[in-house]
């Protein structure tokens, strides 16, 4: 398969744009640490927010995205819970919030206005640190595959999707390690628009090639139905045999199971807060508490329209004219491929260029939040706290180039050894991310959880999802976080309860300066018996009840944009009524109570 001239000329001038404009950017990155790592706190939330969005919208993401619509239809609107996506919605009702007072660099500098600065916070320290740059890797292996196996599809050279992505990999890291996260927010909106506006007209093509009946006549029964029992019932046979051996393979069968341990873990790992990387970055990033709430509001408003526009018009167009192509075939079909499959038989020359571009951008956009938001951690809370604490700030963002190459090149030799972007993206989302929650829900919302506890949780989960892949190899990452929780959950609880709880004063000045809801009496009386004027500020059941409302409104955003594509009209003014209302109620009981 190779692209038109002018698909190329597209893609080769919107590379050299973008590097163009990330270089000359990059000016402003290098005066000092906070400049280069949160732009001095000088960007606009709007243009943060649609930064964090398009960070989302990654290649490989989006490959699983289009392979999870074929297959289970309606029902896929579900699967992002694994990330979990509406996490977006916990940051931007509360946890934003909370964490943005703070008024620090990083996640692991977070921890001294929880912990203070003993030893067992420098413990804290070290291993967030270390998490951080073990899920950087992860991210970076997961886009080293998606990209290769992308780019292999379209391009006229035969070379292996490893070498494409090599050569993708090294002109976006010109940019992104000189630039800091200037270049990376102000390209990332740049690669937004693009992408939106591809975006867009892949669904009004498939529109318009694919009628409903077609689409019917393409699926079993059931697969434009969203809801769903204990099993999936979905039966490909006769359609396209190797589906169900997908399914099988994806452990989907039981879907309701599924589901619900997507929630249960999602819940736990949503309370626990941003995990160290761009997400947590763009927060504190932010100008004030306020903005931040915004900011993560804003990514879930304007990422689900266009990217499903996408995914379910691809998704269409590949059932109804590449069926008989996909069950000729048989087993040895890659679902991941779907995506580049159907955009080079359906999507016009011109449109292709644009789109392969956007999807470029999105991937660029996903590797250059990791490689931004990684290398703070190593240079902030390790090189200049224990060896150059007196440095020039020069010397810490030419440190932060070095840390990112590293990076760069450790996980490249991991995505090399992966054979699939779900084997890597399962065990981020499912098992890594799994053992952070425990240690990290503690954090906020219990105030005798010390500083030790914290590590004990970490490590314990860390070490339990680094190892799980050895110990427990036909396992299934979701099914394994229930023992990932409570390895962790006994890490957090034994490592407090042999040790002291943190100083009164440490304890004391965090509730006043973040004022968290839990359990948090004990401290709560201490600081109104000093100051009687002081403000509580928590209210946990108009929070509750918002982010309740906050995934129904996510969800209309979801499958408003796929009932769309695939023309069912009666859903699509129901979505569409129901996301307006949802709205309404958001911004009455979320947005205009929000305070400066």
């Amino acid at each position: 398969m190779t692209l038109a001239l002018l698909d190329l000329l597209i893609i080769g001038g919107y590379l050299l744009g973008t590097l163009g404009l990330g270089v000359y950017i990059s000016r402003l990155a290098s005066r000092d640490m906070n400049a280069y790592f949160l732009a001095g706190k000088e960007i606009p939330w709007w243009a943060l927010g649609v930064s964090n969005a398009s960070g989302m919208f990654d290649i490989a993401g989006t490959m699983w995205l289009v392979s999870m619509c074929f297959v289970y239809g309606l029902k896929s609107a579900w699967l992002p819970w694994v990330w979990p996506i509406f996490n977006q919605v916990f940051l931007m009702v509360y946890l934003s919030v909370w964490l943005r007072r703070s008024n620090v660099m990083t996640g692991a500098q977070w921890l001294q206005t929880r912990f203070g600065s003993c030893r067992g916070a420098e413990l804290c320290q070290l291993v967030v640190v270390i998490f951080a740059i073990v899920s950087a890797i992860g991210f970076i292996a997961y886009a080293f595959k998606g990209i290769g196996k992308f780019a292999a599809i379209f391009f006229p050279w035969q070379l292996s999707p490893d070498i494409y992505a090599l050569i993708i990999f090294a002109v976006t890291c010109l940019y992104v390690i000189k630039g800091g996260m200037y270049s990376v927010v102000f390209t990332e909106v740049l690669q937004f628009v693009i992408m939106t506006i591809a975006a867009v007209a892949v669904g009004l093509i498939a529109i318009n090639l694919v009628s409903p009946e077609q689409i019917k006549a393409a699926t079993p029964e059931g697969w434009d139905d969203i809801w769903f029992g204990w099993q999936l019932d979905l039966n490909w046979q006769g359609l396209i045999h190797s589906v169900n051996d997908k399914i099988r393979a994806d452990s989907m069968e039981l879907i309701g199971l599924m589901i619900m341990m997507m929630l249960f873990k999602g819940v736990l790992f949503s309370m626990a807060g941003p995990v160290p990387n761009y997400d947590m970055q763009r927060i504190l990033a932010t100008r004030s508490p306020k903005e931040a709430a915004k900011m993560s509001g804003l990514v879930s408003l304007v990422m689900f329209f266009p990217r499903y526009m996408m995914v379910t018009g691809l998704t269409v167009l590949a059932l109804v004219y590449m069926g008989p192509e996909i069950q000729a075939q048989g087993g040895s079909f890659d679902f991941e491929q779907i995506l580049p499959y159907a955009i080079h038989n359906f999507v016009p020359v011109g449109l292709t260029g644009l789109l392969i571009a956007g999807l470029l951008a999105a991937f660029m956009s996903t590797l250059a939040a990791s490689l931004n938001a990684a290398p703070v951690y190593f240079v902030n809370d390790i090189y200049k706290r224990y060896f150059r604490p007196d440095a020039e700030e020069r010397t810490y963002v030419q440190v932060s180039y070095l840390v990112s190459l590293v990076l760069v090149l450790i996980g490249v030799g991991l995505g090399l050894m992966l054979s699939s972007i779900n084997e890597i993206m399962q065990w981020i989302f499912g098992a890594l991310f799994g053992g952070y929650a425990a240690a990290n829900l503690l954090k906020w919302h219990w105030w005798r959880f010390n500083a030790y506890g914290y590590f004990g949780g970490m490590m314990a989960g860390l070490l339990a999802s680094l190892f799980l892949p050895f110990f427990m190899p036909d396992t299934h990452p979701l099914f394994a976080f229930p023992l990932l929780l409570a390895l962790s959950l006994a890490g957090s609880i034994v490592g407090t309860l042999v040790t002291r709880p943190e100083p009164d004063e440490v304890l004391c000045a965090f509730y006043r300066q973040v004022r968290p809801w839990g359990c948090w009496g004990p401290v709560r009386d201490k600081v109104i018996a000093a100051d009687s004027n002081f403000e509580l500020d928590t209210h946990p059941f108009r929070d509750m009840v918002n982010i309740l409302v906050g995934i129904a409104w996510q969800i209309c955003l979801v499958v408003l944009p796929i009932y769309l594509v695939i023309q069912r009209w009666t859903q699509v003014w129901l979505a569409l009524a129901l996301a307006i209302l949802t709205s309404w109620f958001l911004k009455k009981n979320w947005l205009d109570k929000l305070k400066n």
